[in-house]
């Protein structure tokens, strides 16, 4: 029951977003009417009712590829034992 719950209020929110941001726009171009009844002796007549009209607008998103060039920065790898023994030949010549 509670992810029930949880989903329809996800749903509601994400409406409530697609409207705010403009990517849903819904009008509303007939309104609603209620059905006529009305009773006799031989029972219930009806007249039919009329059901709202809306007009919605999506958004639209446009997805596509380019091409583009990248700088990408040169790295320079060194092993840990090349890192010692440079250290160890500085040492030695300033000993010296």
């Amino acid at each position: 029951m509670r992810a029930v719950i949880l989903i329809l209020v996800a749903v509601i929110l994400a409406i409530i977003a697609a409207i705010a941001t403009g990517l849903l726009d819904i009008n509303q171009i007939r309104g609603a009417q209620a059905p006529q009844v009305s009773a006799t002796r031989n029972g219930v007549v009806t007249k039919g009712g009329q059901a709202p009209a809306f007009d919605v607008q999506t958004g639209s998103v446009k997805v596509g590829t380019k091409e583009t060039t990248v700088r990408v920065p040169a790295l320079e790898v060194q092993r840990p034992g090349a890192a010692a023994n440079v250290a160890t030949n500085t040492a030695t010549n300033s000993a010296q």
